[in-house]
């Protein structure tokens, strides 16, 4: 099958089927798929995705009528066709033409004409079609409309700066290990390497590549010396403080990057990695065993102690919560079309019971790192707030930092400022 073909059926699956761009794309990268396609694949997938309303509105003037459901493969497959039209700058006749071939290879010869007329017809009448569709917010701005209007109301004055940060190509960021070497040297081995990059001026650990790499090509990465994660990730090892000796709870920690950044940062951590997946949390595995650390890895809904706690107080929990995710869009764009309003009361209920359950295993004197990768106040200020409304024995601890925004409580990382994905930070004090 052809890359655009695979590309088409992807995009089925996460429009049509639900399924996350992560999960259906690594069926496909761990195939015979050379390293040029894979590349490809991902950029159409990507960039379909993250321009979705805007190719939604324009497909709604090209078709007379939807297609049926059993062909939404071929939908899919004029999507890829538009997106190379408009954002790939790739040629005009190849564009059409390798779409064409495409609907050939998804076994539906009759779509050739019907993508070949489309496209034809989109390149006749684009700016006429361009200036109709970008009267619309939702398709100029590229993002669904009630999250274009929650952002609106959150960031009154910032909200356009986020959606076009959050359209963006984020940069590849790394974190070096500081068990192994400083981050100035490791730059120094990038730049012998060919690899260019940049420094992180509020995360002493980050570098940011001006090209995206694969990890192979990345000087020690299978010997533990370097990760990928992003600068405003980064900052929750320095932010929670853990010293030698301490017993740690990182609750939802699947992937690992932030267990394991806590590991590099601290010697001796005793450190509980907990995470409701088993299939995600071998990723957690699989992040330790490369960087030669050890923690304690279980599968558990972590706001349930008595199915995994033993009774020992933690000194420093890290409570990455599950959230709306409207920070790292830019590296998620399939969070626009998966996401719904309705999911952000669900999720407001997930974070509060973690925390009011959670937080019994503190120690008196203790801290709680609450963390989202979300820009929604619902999610944020105003879950800690409700949070110490009920908690007697709660405080927060103002973050004096040169990132973010200072709020009443925490402090907001936008998407894209200072090269960081959006990210919420509320540090909590035990008093004793």
């Amino acid at each position: 099958m052809s890359t655009r073909a695979t590309a088409a059926r992807c995009l089925q699956r996460v429009i049509y089927d639900g399924e996350s761009l992560t999960e259906v794309l690594q069926n496909y990268t761990a195939t015979s798929l050379s390293s040029q396609d894979q590349a490809l694949l991902r950029d159409l997938c990507f960039g379909a995705l993250r321009w979705h309303e805007r190719l939604s509105a324009i497909l709604a003037i090209l078709l007379t009528k939807p297609l049926k459901k059993a062909d939404k493969d071929v939908e899919c497959l004029l999507r890829i066709g538009l997106y190379q039209l408009l954002y790939q700058r790739t040629p005009d006749h190849a564009a059409v033409n390798e779409t064409v071939a495409a609907a050939k290879k998804l076994k539906k010869a009759w779509a050739g004409g019907l993508v070949n007329g489309v496209l034809r017809g989109f390149i006749r009448r684009q700016a006429s079609i361009l200036a109709q569709v970008d009267t619309q917010p939702v398709a100029c701005h590229a993002f669904p409309d009630w999250l274009l209007a929650r952002i609106r109301q959150a960031w009154p004055d910032a909200w356009e700066n986020i959606l076009a940060a959050s359209n963006a190509h984020p940069p590849m960021t790394l974190r070096v290990n500081q068990r192994q070497q400083s981050t100035a040297t490791y730059w120094q081995i990038l730049r012998a390497a060919g690899i260019a990059a940049e420094t992180v001026e509020t995360v002493a650990s980050a570098l940011n590549l001006q090209t995206p790499v694969g990890v192979e090509q990345l000087p020690g990465f299978h010997e533990g010396t370097v990760s990928v994660q992003d600068a405003a990730a980064q900052l929750a090892a320095g932010l929670l403080d853990c010293q030698p000796g301490m017993h740690v709870l990182d609750a939802c920690a699947a992937p690992g990057g932030k267990t394991s950044h806590l590991l590099e940062t601290t010697t001796d951590l005793h450190l509980t990695a907990i995470d409701s997946s088993e299939t995600r949390l071998r990723r957690v595995t699989e992040n330790l065993s490369r960087l030669h650390l050890q923690a304690r890895v279980v599968a558990a809904d972590a706001g349930e102690l008595t199915a995994w706690w033993d009774g020992q107080p933690f000194d420093r929990i890290l409570l990455d919560a599950p959230c709306s995710a409207t920070g790292v869009i830019r590296r998620h764009p399939d969070i626009k079309v998966l996401r719904r309003d309705s999911d952000i009361a669900a999720l407001q209920q997930e974070q509060a019971h973690l925390l009011n359950n959670l937080w019994p295993s503190l120690r008196p004197g203790g801290k709680l790192l609450y963390v989202t990768c979300s820009i929604l106040p619902e999610e944020n200020i105003r879950q800690v707030e409700t949070f110490l409304g009920k908690q007697a024995d709660a405080r927060h601890l103002p973050i004096e930092a040169g990132w973010g925004h200072t709020l009443a409580i925490g402090r907001q990382i936008l998407p894209g400022e200072q090269g960081m994905d959006g990210f919420y930070y509320a540090l909590l004090h035990k008093v004793v």
